[in-house]
């Protein structure tokens, strides 16, 4: 099987031949120690893999490698990867081999025999293994296993020999585990030793290596087993497409891991690789090889997920691929496949496993390989010189392996394998590193590169600038979106020239920016289209003379075979030349002008920064941070640490503070009022407390700020869009309450600190989450960390969102940014869960949950801001900027940023504010010279311990190290020791913040400064704390003590939690973590030292979050008068705090207990430190949204004003007043004042505070110290380089082009949004990446500058959503007097205090005829003899009056109101909303029909009946006709039962009557009918299933709202009739059926009871009131004794004058309306006026009254009528009809009416609407002798009509026994008959007399009943008529138009 040579072409020999002995050489050469690092960071595990890093040295060096272990080892693609060789050629999966079960009682893990003894490689390779004879030892693979190699012996007679030939057949092998002998055939050996296998076992397949011992005796990989023709397959240039190869036998999935080692050149799998992470890592290797491990890059993808295999000696680099990839990076150098020599490591590609080929091998099962291919090169990346189509075979030159064109999406590329040209190699010469002191970086530029062979560990190919060189791809819309078109690219050889141009020009500390040179290329192109056209012969010349003007720090090579030639030949000279290092040139540029190929060119950098640089900025921070671990773990580091142990004078460190110990002799320095040279002793020093004035206690008051105010509000004004976009994402009138999760990253310190946020912001109570007391000890509920336990907590979460649908949820994402790995790719990573943050928040739960916000906060949301973003750009809020807020008071603080610090650049003062410390780059340069080995950051670390530790030294025991330490360094440790002891501090100090990103070696910092530190006896001076996420803060007892003396704090226990907690404490803060992740410094932060963060943080992100740290608010004066600003200036310190609420008093919302929290405000974000007090001297350095405002506990009272309506309040800023006042007592506008002695002492210590002076000293910016590479980027906006805006915004992103215009600095908010949306994608383990692509409804995100203040915005955005939803739960009810009477009756005066009315009492209270309720207040007065003798200020008003505004009040609704159809909640919800089975079919039609004799016709109403309400029914036998509703009797006692029927008449109210009374009624049986339009039906119906509904008939559909009123009293007149018979059938007496029914408007909200106030209170506060139910009032009035002899009874209308007013009489005989509950038996002779549109119930109640039937009221309820806008019977719009006019004029009253048949205008308006209209505002016209005459007024018999507030109404019935007012000797201005019946005769007109000249107006239905009126009442005697008095309403005949005549009295 193994030997089969058949049809082998000749020529593939040669090659063979070639191969193996250049493998033969290379391989004899290499005797280096072999790499621990290999095992360590290249052995692939399962997910989630036991870290390596985490494991004790112990164990680590336990697993020390045998040297030769590399040799052919650990490339992840060796041939066992390629050599998935079957002899089937197909591409099927292959069919699943049937393993013989194992039998009971075996072992059966992997990499054990079936007797449980372990067979891997890394376990037994240092034991004795027994090899019989004639055996070897050779290693198979497993599949399931994929990182071990399972050692076997196997008989040497069945393994081929080292040219692949002479194996013989079959098999012979024993077990090396339990000791097992005699296999004899391969299958059954394989299922002893577990493989597991997926297909036919074959030995070709599984076993791999012969094994061979190293040099310390360890067993280790050897060559590979040469099964059949591994070294000679050739390339079958026939075939034009392969199949993907994949590796291993079983795809990762099944694997629970990854198989590392995949053969194509990416392992994709989609369970994380958590291992193989570190094959990306760049490491550097020592002379010691062993550690060395060299440094091609792997190809490690995306960071930390995907990688590529290592790749052993013989690499083939490919040239610039053609791939951009699918997200736009470069899939680039493909790592040919290759097993042969000493080291074996890959490049990095940009992004792997986002290329079109990687997709293809990403998908389906593990396919075989085509069979003929060449074993050097495995599918690599695609790569090919020329652009071409997509999809199309590509015919590469014969040096490059295989090409693929790269379409933009991802479809699979198509492969094509070439012929490989033998003689295009590279050999890396062996020590290329030691001894030339660099790893050159090979740029790929444009072109094929060569193999490398050899010592490829010590060089790196980036892929850094190809994308330049990409434009050829862009697409036709991106390059005209840049305004450029296809003729305008640029050919290589202008790149060629551009790149040298850009090369020569950079500075020799600066490293080549893919960004700027894709700037410089896009410049070439729109200035200079195409570029001259350049020949081969002149391109050469120009390029040396470009490269000429750089001094020699850019060379060119020009070659004419192969670019392989000149790298060659470089690094020949390189390592062989003299060694006079520094006339290396930094840059060689490699051109290739071949006349086959054209121009192809790279880029070698041999500069030792530069390479250094670019080689660590390959890395992502998880890998860099892994490789210093490994460092530090493996002792690499040990060289540096021992020329650290040595001071810079050449002294022993540790015995010369040894020395200085043993001189103290146990004194210490005085930690404070004293100098650093008194010595005290340490007791005495540890006993001293700092002086603490006790007057200076202030307590934090946390404030909103107006900016974040108006964040919160344009966050609330997103949601309410939301909510209005009709997309029924968001139903804000469902929710009643507000409840949230803050989920922050994994840090202790930021959890603390937001739960310190929510407690001192009082948002729990005012949401009424918790109350005062359990809201203190509770906030860290609503802080969730994002790290193990997140899950469980938001099950919790989750859980309660379901269960309370009724609730909006708020889950608040903050700091967003941090950690957006996907769920599927995240992994452990450095010690920290990766990709919880999408499992949390793109969890299909969260994004399901409709009554759940996502609110992302982010200071950096580049990575939230990609084309496949989840957030719409509508529903982003960006802080607003600096400019954008306006002119500020010169008080204020102002926020300093990022752009503040890089435009402080130019203020051109002496000590800059943002620096970079030079002569500490000069000492780090010249170590990275001496150790070329160690990362950057390793090195900085050492020197930053060791020039802190002689900064000390140099202060108290050495001062002649003083010269040795940088400035920089010296003056911050001089600052943090000696600022305690000046005057006035209090022994308040700085901190200064050193950032370190590595844990180990943040951890030896502090060790290493606490240990000098207390040597040298500062140990009281000043704390040394480790700042890591993932601790908490730990602090030694006496500073604890100190800070609590400083607080006031009078309990034992506390401790700091946040760093805010040590504000004024002196300490040096070590901050380390991978990312900062948004805590908050005190104010006392001075120093931000950030001098290790370099070249590795070339992000956006990456950078700004570091220089975040610094931002906070200064004085104003600072930002803006620099060079003053320096110095300290007395006069603009004053200033510096009592601004911070200067002028905008904004006070947090009423809440219900924030007296508790004492809070006024919101602190803000990130906020500011809520310190207490801060020191003079200090620049402190966080304050307004940060800062909190501190003030005497005392003074803040509870007074705040509403911040109410969340629409209304405009910061009102009277600063005038406010800003005399200390900032203490302007944190709410109406907090009292404190007294004067006590305003003395009120001393703002918002920035800083001397002793015993009240001046506040400015807050500067805090100093920031920085690398150079930083340094530069952050200069750039005033400098050369590019900005630091213009990088890639972040490490999980990448560019969508590699063309783009440039961002700019003042591109912000919106815009930069719009920016990244457009040119940045993700990358493939982004959280994004597979994002739906419709961005979610319900997510929001929230950007703005780190320190801010977002915390405090957001905070109150939760409280202001809460108002609004409380808004929509509050009423504005009218607010408005009673007319009220000018003489008190005097008549009763008895008050009559009984809980129910004695009827006897109130029969003889006289009936006030008067309508005095407001809504009458333009209304006709009614005349009676006690009437006021003049007319109260009447204005006379125009013909149109606007109508005046009714007062209203807002009222929070309580249990017990009456709701409107947005209201839901879980206990009425059955009671207003259809039940998901409930369809609108399920109501039945009735039909009721009854005869009026009013009406004289049958008239048919329409009932509409739930289901469930039938019962209050009764039914025909057969069930289908409706005969009456059921009405209890007067006998049934049951206190759950309301008796009345509840008829409620309703119009165009659908949505906002108050027609949901189930809380009202408290849940209790009641019957309530709706009564609507026939039209309006339908709406009912469909937002009140569940309500029955009466419907009038059609012709009622114009009618008024008396024709309801009318027909509802008509039917219940005729039901009860109905039930008298029904029930009398049954033996009830007639009498004893209930007979009472309530008509109740629709906008009817609340009812209360007043009870009078005690005697013993003053008479100002009358009486109390109390909300009650609709049901309790009802119940109250049923029970009246003797009910059944009154004929209505009311309620009177709530006003807020009532609380004023003692209730003089529980009962009154007046007018009722709006509510009434009306006894239908005694009334049945009156009529409602069924054709009124207004006043129709005063017309009643006179009508009842005069009837002799009783009317009271109940004065002890009250109703409260909400205003509701819509609806209702509103005026008609009143326009002509027939006539469509654009815009009509409005039509005014006296045109309502006109002569008849006249040619005037006809109204389309009903006729009784067109007279009431013209009697309300033309009567001064018909009456002018009533006119304001009181004493003569308009006698209108039997109804009541509104003819002006000026005129007085005489009401007279005209029915035999009726009561009526005495009119003898009163004299009448007028006579008003409207429509009058047959009881009006003449005789009893006589009875009056009348004014001469009084006017009389007959009102009929038509001409000639108002012809036969005058005739039948023989007016004609007493009064005069003319022919031109008579008129009509101005509607026309069709629409029955009124008609009346008016004549004067003779």
């Amino acid at each position: 099987m193994g030997n089969s040579y058949a049809g082998q072409l000749k020529s593939a020999r040669f090659e063979e031949a070639l191969h193996n002995s250049i493998e033969a050489s290379l391989r004899s050469s290499s005797g280096d120690p072999q790499p621990i690092f290999t095992q360590l960071y290249l052995d692939p595990e399962p997910y989630p893999g036991n870290m390596e890093d985490m494991k004790p040295k112990a164990d680590l060096h336990r697993r020390e490698p045998p040297s030769q272990e590399l040799m052919n080892g650990h490339s992840s693609n060796d041939l066992e990867e390629l050599e998935d060789d079957d002899d089937s050629d197909s591409s099927s999966p292959p069919l699943p081999y049937l393993q013989t079960p194992v039998p009971d009682g075996c072992c059966t893990l992997d990499g054990f025999c079936q007797a449980g003894k372990d067979l891997r490689l890394v376990s037994i390779a240092t034991e004795p293994i027994e090899v019989p004879a004639g055996f070897e030892l050779v290693g198979a693979k497993s599949p399931s296993v994929p990182e071990h190699i399972l050692v076997c012996a196997v008989d040497r007679r069945f393994l081929p020999d080292e040219n692949g030939k002479n194996a013989l057949l079959g098999f012979s092998g024993n077990c090396v585990g339990c000791g097992e002998k005699g296999f004899r055939y391969f299958t059954e050996f394989s299922n002893h030793i577990n493989l597991k296998l997926s297909t036919q076992p074959k030995k070709q397949k599984h076993l791999k290596y012969y094994l061979v011992k190293s040099s310390q005796g360890a067993l280790c990989k050897g060559p590979l087993i040469c099964w059949k023709d591994c070294k000679s397959r050739q390339f079958s240039s026939s075939a034009s497409t392969s199949k993907p190869s994949s590796s291993s036998s079983l795809s990762s999935k099944e694997n629970g891991g990854t198989s590392g080692h995949s053969s194509s050149p990416f392992s994709l799998s989609d369970s994380p690789p958590t291992r193989v992470t570190q094959a990306s890592s760049v490491f550097f290797g020592s002379q010691d090889l062993s550690r060395d491990c060299s440094f091609l890059k792997p190809l490690a993808s995306t960071p930390g997920n995907k990688t590529l295999p290592i790749v052993p000696t013989a690499l083939r680099v490919n040239g610039p691929t053609n791939g951009l990839g699918v997200d736009g990076r470069p899939p680039l150098l493909s790592p040919s496949q290759v097993s042969l020599g000493p080291q074996g490591q890959g490049y990095r590609t940009a992004d792997l496993g986002d290329s079109p080929v990687s997709s293809a091998m990403n998908s389906g099962p593990p396919k075989k390989r085509h069979r003929s291919w060449h074993p050097n090169s495995l599918v690599p990346v695609p790569p090919t010189a020329v652009p071409v189509p997509a999809i199309r075979p590509i015919v590469c030159s014969p040096g490059s392996v295989l090409g693929v064109s790269s379409p933009q999406a991802p479809v699979p590329g198509v492969i094509q394998p070439q012929p490989i040209n033998a003689g295009e190699t590279v050999i890396v010469p062996d020590n290329l590193l030691s001894s030339s002191g660099v790893r050159p970086v090979i740029l790929i530029g444009h072109g094929t590169l060569p193999y490398f062979y050899g010592n490829v560990g010590d060089i790196v190919v980036s892929p850094l600038l190809v994308s330049c060189y990409k434009s050829s791809q862009l697409t036709d819309k991106t390059l005209e979106t840049l305004g450029l078109n296809s003729s305008q690219l640029l050919c290589v050889e202008t790149m060629i020239l551009l790149t040298l141009q850009y090369l020569a020009r950079l500075g020799s500390e600066q490293i080549p920016l893919r960004e700027e040179l894709e700037q410089i290329v896009l410049k070439a192109m729109l200035c200079c289209p195409g570029g001259p056209a350049i020949s081969p012969t002149q391109l050469p010349w120009l390029a040396r003379l470009e490269a000429s003007v750089s001094g020699g720090s850019v060379q060119v090579v020009v070659t004419h075979s192969s670019l392989g030639e000149g790298i060659s030949e470089s690094l020949r000279s390189l390592c062989e030349g003299p060694h006079h290092q520094q006339c290396l040139p930094t840059y060689v540029v490699i051109i290739c002008a071949s006349k086959m190929t054209g121009n192809e060119f790279c880029v070698l950098v041999l500069g030792k920064y530069q390479a250094r640089a670019l080689a660590e900025g390959m890395l992502t921070t998880n890998e860099f941070l892994k490789e210093i671990s490994y460092e530090l773990i493996t002792g690499k580091v040990s060289i540096l640490a021992s020329h650290f142990k040595t001071t810079s004078l050449g002294d022993n460190l540790d015995k010369q503070l040894v020395r200085y110990q043993r001189r103290r002799k146990g004194q210490v320095i005085q930690p404070f009022q004293g100098d650093v040279t008194d010595y005290i002793h340490s007791q005495e020093a540890a006993s001293m407390s700092p002086p603490s004035d006790r007057a200076e206690l202030l307590t934090k008051v946390f404030q909103i700020y107006p900016t974040q105010l108006s964040v919160a509000r344009s966050l609330l004004s997103q949601v309410c869009s939301i909510a209005d976009s009709g997309t029924q994402n968001l139903d804000l009138g469902r929710f009643c309450k507000v409840d949230f999760l803050v989920l922050v990253p994994p840090s202790h310190i930021l959890v603390h600190q937001t739960a310190q946020r929510i407690r001192q912001s009082g948002v729990l109570v005012d949401l009424g989450i918790e109350d005062a007391s359990s809201a203190y000890q509770k906030p860290d509920k609503y802080v969730v960390r994002l790290d193990g336990d997140v899950h469980a907590k938001m099950e919790a979460f989750m859980r309660k969102v379901k269960q309370n649908p009724y609730t909006l949820f708020v889950l608040i994402h903050d700091n967003s940014h941090v950690d957006l790995t996907s769920a599927l790719s995240g992994s452990v990573c450095h010690g920290e869960l990766q990709g919880l943050a999408d499992r949390v928040v793109n969890c299909q739960e969260v994004l399901d949950a409709m009554n759940l916000l996502v609110l992302q906060v982010s200071c950096f949301p580049y990575t939230l801001q990609t084309r496949q973003s989840r957030i719409s750009t509508h529903n982003e809020v960006h802080w607003p900027s600096k400019e954008s807020l306006g002119v500020q008071s010169p008080n204020d603080l102002l926020y300093f940023g990022l752009r503040d610090y890089s435009r402080s650049l130019q203020w051109g003062v002496a000590s800059p504010i943002l620096r970079c410390d030079d002569a500490f780059e000069k000492m780090v340069h010249t170590l990275l010279e001496r150790h070329p080995h160690l990362h950057s950051m390793v090195i900085r670390s050492y020197l930053l311990i060791q020039q802190y530790t002689e900064a000390m030294m140099a202060l108290t025991s050495s001062p002649s190290l003083r010269d040795h330490i940088t400035p920089e360094t010296l003056a911050m440790v001089e600052d943090l020791i000696n600022a305690p002891s000046r005057e006035g501090s209090q022994g308040r100090g700085h901190m200064l913040l050193v950032r370190v990103p590595s844990l180990q070696l943040a951890m030896l910092a502090r060790e290493r400064l606490e240990d000098v530190r207390d040597k040298l006896g500062l140990q009281l001076c000043f704390a040394v704390l480790l700042g890591s996420p993932a601790t908490e803060l730990s602090l030694p007892r006496n500073f604890t003590n100190r800070l609590r003396v400083w607080r006031g704090c009078e309990n034992e226990d506390w401790v700091p939690h946040t760093y805010e907690d040590l504000e004024g404490l002196p300490c040096i803060v070590i901050l380390t973590g991978k990312d900062p992740l948004g805590e908050t410094f005190p104010r006392s932060l001075k120093y931000s030292d950030l001098r290790l963060i370099d070249s590795s943080y070339l992000t956006r992100t990456a950078l700004e979050q570091e220089v975040g740290l610094a931002c906070t608010y200064v004085s104003m004066g600072v930002a803006q008068d620099p060079k003053k600003a320096m110095a300290p200036r007395e006069s603009d310190g004053e200033k510096a705090a009592t601004n911070l609420n200067d002028g905008d008093e904004l006070e947090r919302p009423q809440s219900n207990g924030s007296a508790a929290t004492r809070a006024s405000g919101s602190l803000a974000e990130n906020g500011v430190s809520s310190s207490d007090v801060a020191d003079s001297f200090q620049k402190p350095s966080t304050c307004p949204p940060e800062g909190a405002v501190t003030s005497d506990a005392g003074t803040v009272t509870q007074g705040f004003k509403q911040e109410c309506d969340f629409l209304g309040s405009q910061l009102s800023s009277n600063s005038s007043q406010q800003s005399k006042a200390p900032p203490s007592l302007c944190s709410s506008s109406s907090s009292s004042a404190p007294s004067p002695s006590s305003s003395s002492t009120q001393r703002p210590s918002q920035s800083t505070q001397c002793g015993r002076e009240p001046k506040p000293a400015r807050v500067s910016p805090r100093t920031v110290i920085m690398s150079r590479a930083a340094y530069n980027l952050l200069a750039g906006e005033s400098g050369s380089q590019l900005s630091s805006s213009s990088l890639l915004p972040h490490a999980d992103v990448a560019w969508s082009s590699p063309l783009r215009p440039l961002i700019t600095p003042n591109l912000q908010g919106a815009d930069q949004s719009m920016y990244y949306r457009q040119w940045t994608v993700t990358r493939q383990h982004h959280a994004d990446y597979e994002a739906p692509p419709v961005p979610h409804p319900r997510r929001l995100l929230l950007s703005g500058p780190p320190q801010v203040g977002k915390t405090g915005a957001y905070l109150q955005f939760l409280r202001i959503l809460f108002r609004m939803l409380i808004r929509l739960l509050e009423v504005d009810v009218y607010d408005e007097e009673e007319v009220e009477e000018e003489e008190e009756t005097s008549e009763v005066t008895t008050p009559i205090n009984t809980q129910w009315p004695d009827i006897e009492e109130v029969r003889k209270l006289p009936f006030d005829p008067n309508p005095r309720d407001p809504k009458f207040r333009k209304a006709s007065p009614v005349y009676t003899d006690k009437m006021p003798k003049c007319l109260k200020d009447f204005k006379q008003e125009g013909e149109i009056q606007a109508p005046a505004k009714r007062e209203t009040k807002s009222i929070r609704l309580s249990r017990f109101a009456a709701h409107n159809a947005f209201h839901h909640c879980e206990q009425c919800h059955h009671y207003c909303e259809a039940g998901p089975a409930t369809q609108l079919s399920e109501c039945t039609f009735h039909a009721f029909t009854f005869c009026s004799s009013m009406l004289g016709e049958e008239v048919q109403l329409q009932f509409v009946i739930p289901k469930a309400k039938e019962q209050h029914f009764v039914f025909s036998q057969q069930g289908s006709h409706l005969e009456s509703m059921r009405l209890p009797l007067f006998s049934t006692k049951d206190p759950a039962l309301l008796k009345s029927p509840i008829f409620t008449p309703t119009t165009g109210r659908q949505e906002h009557g108050l027609l949901n009374i189930f809380h009202t009624m408290e849940g209790a049986t009641h019957l309530h009918i709706l009564v609507v339009k026939q039209f309006e039906m339908p709406q009912y119906r469909k937002y009140w299933p569940n309500h029955i509904l009466l419907v009038l008939p059609a012709m009622f559909n114009n009618a008024g709202v008396g024709a309801a009123r009318f027909l509802i009293k008509e039917l219940s007149y005729h039901n009860l009739e109905l039930e008298r018979n029904r029930l009398e059938e049954q033996g009830v007496k007639r009498q004893d059926v209930w007979p009472f029914i309530v008509m109740m408007d629709d906008s009817c909200v609340l009812w209360n009871s007043h009870q009078p106030a005690d005697c013993s209170e003053t008479s100002d506060d009358g009486s109390t009131y109390t909300n009650v139910s609709l049901k309790m009032v009802l119940q109250h009035m049923e029970t009246t004794p003797k009910v059944s002899l009154y004929a209505m009874c009311g309620t009177r209308k709530w006003s807020s004058g009532l609380a004023r007013k003692s209730t003089s009489q529980l009962y009154s005989r007046c007018h009722l309306h709006d509510f009434v509950m009306l006894n239908v038996d005694l009334t049945q002779n009156v009529q409602y006026d069924l054709n009124r549109y207004s006043c129709e119930e005063v017309d009643f109640n006179l009508r009842v009254n005069s009837s002799g039937l009783l009317l009271c009221r109940f004065n002890a309820f009250s109703l409260m009528k909400k205003h509701i806008p819509v609806g209702g019977n509103k005026d008609f719009l009143v326009k002509p009809k027939l006539v469509e006019i654009e815009n009509p004029a409005l039509i005014s009253p006296s045109q309502y009416v006109c002569a008849p048949d006249s040619e005037q205008t006809l109204l389309d308006a009903p006729a009784q609407f067109l007279l009431e209209r013209f009697l309300q505002s033309c009567s001064h016209r018909l009456f002018p002798k009533a006119v304001q005459n009181r004493n003569n007024p308009v006698l209108s018999i039997d109804s009541y009509l509104n003819i002006s507030p000026e005129i007085s109404v005489c009401y007279i019935n005209s029915r035999p026994h009726s009561t009526n007012l005495n009119h003898q000797g009163l004299l009448f201005s007028g006579l008003l008959l409207y429509l009058c019946d047959s009881f009006v005769v003449s005789g009893l007109l006589k009875k009056f007399r009348f004014l001469k000249g009084a006017t009389l107006c007959v009102i009929s239905q038509d001409r000639s009943s108002l012809r036969q009126t005058i005739v039948r009442l023989e007016l004609e005697d007493e009064w005069q008529f003319r022919l031109r008095d008579e008129f009509q309403t101005a509607n026309c005949s069709e629409d029955r138009p009124l008609f009346f005549l008016t004549g004067r009295h003779v």
